[in-house]
């Protein structure tokens, strides 16, 4: 009996190790929706620490200088663990780490010379919470079978984006706008925004744990057990070069979706910066869009990986990717807010889905044993373009500067809407896999 079918489940999809494991997509929303979207990283960007363009640059330089660590290490990472049997340790030992990092965040106090400590510290996170997501993406298999991995992707995204709702939640009516008084809410040296730090680290950690006690550990390879680093270079370059000569539409899957990723990642990103400069959203209004955002994208998370056991990963992307276009385009042209309420939550509810997809397609295709080092190779190629989307944000408002002014921010939207449609045209022609 191979590892897939000893610890699958081909009748039922919410098993105990379903849950356990999207108990961690719960807990990372932690991270990613409170620290580096919404919260912590505006916090950084403030006028507490300096100029908005320097707080930016230093935040942007810390996040490619991350970007770089995880393109050249995530593969490296990925196979090792899977050699050495050693995927659900790593997931524990980089799950420490990244609650940690996160913690020590209390320590960034409202003061420039607070700053490189704090890009610092969310620099590290995100470089040991992308590894950490390695392991946790190859666990996908492991819980599921074929008929079920797209419901189960799906469930994973969908709980993900619920446990951002919950996290944004409590910290908007307990630190940033407390709906009652206590003695952490004090805004006295920003304390209530640095305890935004420690609750993201213990809400991360209490609901990581879960899938490090349920999901089982993998078997190590006898062959390469005990791979050493260096080597793992050369294994991963004859094995890429072999995946290329047997099986191209793989690569070209990374590629298409190295490129359509970052775009998605754009939406999030810059989503709460076009409310606020373009759309005049106060950070409270933020919050509560990324609430309900947060909602429609899970829904639309779910309901996608029912569509995606039923058609194939394929076509669950690629009507995303168009239905982003479509509401992108709305943004654009939206003159007030109710417009962008409208069209942004249509942003949300296709992210979703291209989200969970795109893990589904790839779990489909990877080899059993080997599901860490083709989702290394999938977090390096999509930071490999990370500046794809940033770039043309950027580009596109310095052309636009000229004839819009102060209004060219909203021209940004055409530069990520630009890299959605280059990773469709480039997704097209690529060979879906088998599915059901």
């Amino acid at each position: 009996m191979s590892e897939h079918q000893a610890v699958a489940q081909p009748t039922r999809i919410l098993t105990k190790q379903v849950l356990a494991w999207a108990s961690w997509d719960w807990g990372s929303a932690a991270i990613n929706a409170v620290m580096t979207t919404f919260v912590f990283t505006v916090y950084l960007t403030s006028s507490y620490f300096g100029s908005p363009a320097e707080t930016s640059a230093a935040l942007g330089a810390a996040l490619a200088v991350a970007g770089v660590a995880v393109a050249l290490l995530a593969p490296i990472t990925g196979l090792r663990s899977d050699a050495g049997g050693r995927r659900r340790f790593w997931l524990g030992v980089n799950t420490v780490l990244v609650a940690l990092t996160t913690a020590a965040c209390f320590f960034v106090f409202p003061e420039p010379r607070f700053l490189l400590l704090g890009v610092c510290l969310i620099a590290l996170a995100s470089v040991f919470a992308e590894f950490a997501t390695v392991n946790y993406n190859a666990m996908l298999p492991q819980i599921s079978t074929p008929a079920t991995i797209g419901k189960v992707s799906g469930f994973g995204w969908g709980m993900g984006y619920l446990g951002g709702i919950v996290a944004l939640s409590i910290v908007l009516f307990t630190l940033v706008t407390p709906l009652f008084d206590w003695a952490g809410a004090n805004e006295h040296n920003a304390l209530n925004l640095r305890l935004v730090a420690v609750f993201s680290a213990l809400w991360f950690m209490g609901f990581g744990l879960p899938v490090l006690f349920t999901v089982p550990e993998l078997a190590a390879t006898a062959k390469s057990a005990r791979i050493g680093f260096v080597a793992a270079y050369r294994v991963l370059g004859r094995r890429v070069a072999a995946l290329y000569r047997t099986d191209r539409h793989t690569v070209y899957f990374l590629l298409s979706s190295a490129v359509f990723r970052d775009g998605l990642a754009a939406v999030f990103t810059f989503g709460g910066v076009i409310a606020a400069g373009t759309f005049g959203f106060t950070l409270q209004q933020v919050i509560i869009f990324a609430i309900v955002g947060n909602v429609v994208a899970a829904i639309g998370a779910m309901v996608g990986g029912v569509l995606d056991d039923r058609t194939g990963p394929k076509s669950v992307i690629v009507g995303s990717l168009i239905g982003l276009l479509v509401a992108g385009t709305g943004v654009f042209l939206s003159p007030g807010t109710t417009g962008f309420w409208i069209f942004g939550l249509m942003l949300c509810l296709f992210v979703g889905p291209a989200q969970s997809s795109s893990r589904a397609y790839l779990a489909r295709l990877a080899p059993e044993s080997q599901e860490g080092e083709l989702f290394g190779l999938y977090a390096t190629t999509g930071r490999a373009v990370s500046f794809l989307a940033p770039a043309m944000f950027a580009w596109a408002i310095v052309l636009a500067t000229p004839m819009a002014g102060d209004g060219a921010q909203r021209y940004g939207i055409l530069g990520i809407l630009v890299v959605l449609a280059g990773g469709l045209l480039l997704l097209l022609p690529v060979r879906p896999p088998r599915h059901g």
